[in-house]
Formats: C-alpha cells, sequence, structure tokens
C-alpha cells in the first residue's frame, strides 16, 4: 500500500500527541488494522458498494424501534424492532432511498441513544448485529460514532471510579476552582459534575451535554486507539458512511474554548487518513451544530469530511415557509461552493434533534426572524435554551417540521402537503445528498404528550408509532400521510431520472420574486438541466425565464406566459405553494413534475 499515505498517518498522530508518543501511537495503531478488513468492507454490503453519490442517492434517517409491533401483536409474537423496521421498508420504501441512517442503536442510558453503555452490543429491545446485517443487504448503513461522550453506566466509567489502571486518565476531571468561562457551551447544565470515586474521593468530571454523559479524555492515545477499533469494527459490521457526533467538542485544552480544536480537526484527518490507506468503502459525514463557515471547515482541503451537515437549511427554509421571504435562502444558497468545489453537504430539514438556531445567525435579519420564532411557538413548537456569558440564549427549535410549516389553519391534508413538500422541493433540488427523517416521510405531526411525558422537549418530534397504525394511514388516500407520502415518492423518482441533480453537477440560484425559490441544475455530461422552482407564498407568483438558458424549448408547456411580440415565453406562473420542476434538453423529452 502507498507509503506516502501512512506517512500521513503517522504525522498526524506526531501532532497530536508530539513525536515520541506519536511514534508510539502510530506502530500501535498499525497493529490493530485487521488483515481482512479491506476485503471484508468490500464483501459486507453483498454488492452496494460506493460508486460516488450520484441524483440515485438519498438517505432516511430513524430510530431503530420508530415503529412498535401492532397493538394487537399475535401471541408469541418477538420479532425484534429492527426487523419490523426492516420489513416497513421493504413494502414501503421502494427504492426512495439508498441510504438508511439507523441513529444509535447501542445499549444506552439517556438521549435516546446518545449517552452510550456499550459501544459492541446492540440495544436488546432493539435486536441483533444479525438485523444490522439484514438492513445491509438493501440499504448503505450510515452509523453514529459517538467520540466526544459516554454513559456515567458503561464498564469503562466504573473502572475509571474503581481506579482501574487501565482506565486511567481516560476521562477529564477539574479541580472545583476551575474557570470554565471561556469554555464554550451548548447546554445550560454546569460543565464539570461531581462522582465518588470507590476509594471515597469526589471528582469533578467534564459533561458537555449532560450529567450522565462524561467527555473522554483524547489527550490520552489510548482512548483514540480504542476507538479506532470501534472504528474497524463498525466497517465490518457494515457501516458506509461513518457520522462523527459532536465531534466538534472532543479535544479540550484549558484557556481555550474548546471548541473546534487544531487537534480535532487532526483527529478527523486521520480517520479520513485510515480510509485511504485502507481503501474502505466509507465516508465520513461531520456533525457540527454551529454557524456556517465554522461547520463547513470541517472539510478542511478536501482531507476531513467527505459530508458535512447543512446546518443552515433547516432555518432558512423554515423561515421561507412561515414567512413567504426566499430571500434571505437565495441569499446564502449564492454563497455556497460550486459543486466538486467544497464539501458534499448532507441537506436536511429535520431530524432526531430540533432546527439548529446558531447556524442562521447573521443569515436572516433579527427582527424578522423573531417574528418567524414568535409564529412557530404559536403552532406549538417549543424552545431550547443554551448558556452563554450573557445568559440563556435560544439554541433550538423543538417541533415537527411539518407542524411548523404547515399547521391544521394552513387548510385541508391536501394543502397541508403542498405546503410541507414545497420545502422539501428545495432540499431535494440543492446539490448534495438529501436526507429526510422518517417522521417527516410518513408525514407524523408534532407529539404534543410526548415532552411532558418524557421530560425533555426533543421528544416532539420522537414519538414511536405502532406500525400497523401507520400503514393503515398510508393506505388511506384522504389523508396527510398519504399526501405527504407520495409526493416524496413522486420527488423522489423524479430527482433519479435526471443526473442534473447529482451532488457534483453545477447549480445556479435564480433571481426571483420573494416568495419564490429557483435553482437551475446542471447542464450535466449530456447538455440536460432541470429547473426547480418553489413558490413559498400563498399566492401566485411569477418566476422570470431570462437567466434560464434554452428557455425557449419550454413553449407550449402549461403557465408559461410570453410577452405580446416574442415567441419566447418569459414567465413561469407558480400556484400557491407549488413545487415545479422541468427536465429539458440532453436529446431528451421534456419531463415535468408539479405539486
Amino acid at each position: 500500500m502507498n507509503k506516502s499515505k501512512l506517512t500521513r498517518i503517522k504525522e498526524l498522530l506526531k501532532f497530536i500527541y508530539g513525536n515520541d508518543q506519536g511514534a508510539a501511537t502510530y506502530d500501535a495503531l498499525l497493529r490493530l488494522i485487521p488483515g481482512n478488513l479491506k476485503r471484508q468492507s468490500v464483501e459486507q454490503g453483498a454488492g452496494i458498494l460506493h460508486e460516488g453519490l450520484s441524483e440515485k442517492d438519498a438517505c432516511l434517517i430513524t430510530y431503530g424501534d420508530i415503529l412498535r409491533p401492532p397493538r394487537r401483536a399475535k401471541d408469541g409474537e418477538r420479532e425484534t424492532a429492527l426487523a419490523h423496521l426492516r420489513d416497513f421498508l421493504e413494502r414501503w420504501n421502494r427504492g426512495s432511498f439508498s441510504y438508511l441512517h439507523i441513529l444509535p442503536f447501542h445499549p444506552y442510558s439517556s438521549d435516546d441513544g446518545f449517552s452510550v453503555i456499550d459501544y459492541r452490543k446492540i440495544d436488546s429491545n432493539l435486536g441483533n448485529w444479525d438485523d444490522i446485517g439484514a438492513l445491509a443487504q438493501n440499504q448503505k448503513l450510515v452509523f453514529d460514532l459517538v467520540l466526544n461522550h459516554g454513559s456515567v453506566e458503561s464498564e469503562w466509567f466504573r473502572d475509571f471510579l474503581s481506579g482501574e489502571p487501565s482506565r486511567r486518565n481516560w476521562y477529564i476531571t477539574r479541580p472545583s476552582d476551575f474557570d470554565d468561562s471561556v469554555v464554550f457551551r451548548p447546554r445550560t447544565h454546569p460543565l464539570l459534575t461531581e462522582f465518588t470515586k470507590t476509594n471515597g474521593e469526589r471528582i469533578r468530571v467534564w459533561t458537555t451535554f449532560s450529567a450522565d454523559q462524561v467527555d473522554y479524555n483524547f489527550a490520552n492515545p489510548e482512548v483514540l486507539l480504542e476507538f479506532i477499533r470501534i472504528f474497524f469494527e463498525y466497517v465490518q459490521h457494515g457501516a458506509r458512511i461513518l457520522r462523527l457526533d459532536a465531534i466538534a467538542y472532543i479535544w479540550k485544552q484549558d484557556g481555550t474554548d474548546c471548541i473546534h480544536h487544531p487537534k480535532t480537526h487532526a483527529i478527523v484527518k486521520l480517520l479520513r487518513a485510515l480510509i485511504d490507506y485502507l481503501e474502505l468503502d466509507l465516508l465520513i459525514l461531520t456533525e457540527t451544530n454551529v454557524p456556517h463557515d465554522e461547520n463547513i471547515s470541517y472539510y478542511g482541503d478536501g482531507d476531513e469530511a467527505h459530508l458535512v451537515y447543512n446546518f443552515a437549511l433547516p432555518p432558512l427554509v423554515l423561515h421561507a415557509a412561515v414567512s413567504e421571504d426566499a430571500s434571505p435562502l437565495r441569499d446564502w444558497a449564492r454563497t455556497l461552493p460550486q459543486s466538486g468545489e467544497g464539501p458534499v453537504f448532507f441537506n436536511f430539514l429535520a431530524s432526531h434533534d430540533g432546527i439548529g438556531l446558531l447556524p442562521a445567525k447573521g443569515l436572516i435579519d433579527d427582527e424578522r426572524f423573531r417574528e418567524t420564532l414568535s409564529t412557530v411557538l404559536e403552532r406549538g413548537s417549543l424552545l431550547s435554551y443554551k448558556g452563554t456569558k450573557d445568559g440563556q440564549v435560544p439554541y433550538e427549535i423543538n417541533c415537527s417540521y411539518l407542524s411548523a410549516v404547515a399547521p391544521a389553519s394552513l387548510g385541508g391534508a391536501g394543502t397541508r402537503a403542498r405546503v410541507f413538500l414545497c420545502c422539501h422541493g428545495v432540499l431535494f433540488a440543492l446539490a448534495g445528498l438529501p436526507a429526510v427523517y422518517f417522521h417527516s416521510w410518513i408525514g407524523s405531526e408534532q407529539w404534543t404528550e410526548g415532552p411532558s411525558m418524557l421530560g425533555y422537549k426533543r421528544a416532539i418530534n420522537r414519538e414511536k408509532l405502532p406500525i400497523d397504525e401507520v400503514e393503515a394511514e398510508l393506505r388511506d388516500r384522504d389523508s396527510l400521510r398519504a399526501a405527504v407520502y407520495d409526493g416524496f415518492s413522486k420527488m423522489l423518482t423524479f430527482r433519479k431520472e435526471e443526473a442534473a441533480f447529482s451532488p457534483y453537477a453545477p447549480q445556479t440560484i435564480l433571481p426571483a420574486e420573494e416568495q419564490i425559490f429557483a435553482v437551475l441544475r446542471g447542464p450535466d455530461r449530456f447538455g440536460r438541466r432541470v429547473l426547480c422552482a418553489q413558490n413559498f407564498g400563498s399566492k401566485r407568483a411569477n418566476l422570470g425565464l431570462e437567466n434560464v438558458p434554452d428557455s425557449g424549448v419550454l413553449r407550449g408547456l402549461p403557465d408559461l406566459e410570453t410577452q405580446k411580440g416574442s415567441e419566447e415565453p418569459n414567465k413561469l406562473v407558480l400556484g400557491p405553494w407549488e413545487t415545479r420542476w422541468i427536465g429539458y434538453g440532453g436529446g431528451r423529452d421534456i419531463a415535468e413534475l408539479r405539486i
């Protein structure tokens, strides 16, 4: 294998740990690499390999137990939650989603899986590794690698408290008078949590996200090596994208804000270098819910993440839908790197978490965005806060995206679905890998009882639904679920047939009226383009076609208007909340989608 790639790995470890310890860690790392890792990574996916992301790819995000067995399950029926999920996908996915992100599926103590007790086991309530392997036969799997923190109930932490030598310095402790005023805080609870060791000594451990989630000490190379072992094991279990959860916080240095540390970036570069060296069939996705410029820094110089979450997209689209003003969305989208000149974005609107507000800072007028926040709160959304030196500030909106942008007050199922799908028209049109949260896919509204029942606001979008009831609603052609599901199916089917939707195909954001967002994708290698227009307004609106190349070929399509004395159409008329995509050129017939 390429010696220069090995040299890269060694130099990164020396940067992280210094020359002597870095060299020793490098030697130890080489001994960890399973001899058959490359062959297994190719064989595990039953022939489902990365040939480069394409227009045919989309990702579904879900909890392993987001569907509950039927309320009247057969006596003695013990099919696993993951098996139920697999069966549901076999009936309803129908090729829409090529990737499946199963949120943490290990034993855990809190945070719906993100407080991991054992990284090598599957939560017995979900199933086992065979269930994961079965899912890998039909979808390319996305695994979470929760690097920053783990559960206080883990064997690792118990060993640490008992003084087990192998776990010495595995976690970060600080004295009671530690000054944490410069440390960036994503949460409002105290940074340090007190624990009592087996010998009676009281210690204060670093807990970025909650008192149940203790932060690992990556300054100890044994911690890094253990997670590299887990990294290799995930590949062998079928991971095709590795999501690095809360990666921005993993390296702590006193006197700094302890976010985006150069050694944090170096660890991401190290994982990327291992993938390149071993030629693994694996992509890295970084999860950093921070302002846009900080977020895309995890792409590095093309030597860190393959994909970066597009965290600014959810609040900008939400604002467009609520305010009927897509101007901030258009202005921001024009600043995105051209396809192939920067990160491949992991585009999403909703997820298991809320809609982060930090990424929208400076992108929307503060007063206008306060009006949007007020509206979604009136619609039943909740607001979470984080601590800063100036006190608590809003951090994220907790909601069902559907309920926030398309409340019942807008009208019936058809109208509400149309508004919701207009938002996703932007998601699917922009360059990147589109990702849809399971509850969005099946048209779920917010679970209003969830936060009070479970004690945390994010529960509003994490309801576990009876599988038979969901399927009955999907089969009901008049239901909101069916209208949303059908719209997704149409858009994803159309998208797969147009190479101009490739993550690497050009995109041009078109000038438009306030309520319209329009993007021109392509040309693809055959010269074909797709015009994608979404009207976020409750009234008809016009999209001028003067910036659309070869728009004359569209002549004769419905709702195109032509100036008197001209043969060329000069505007496209869009109905309220209409999504309209038109594929043209490249020697093929015009293809059109209207929702």
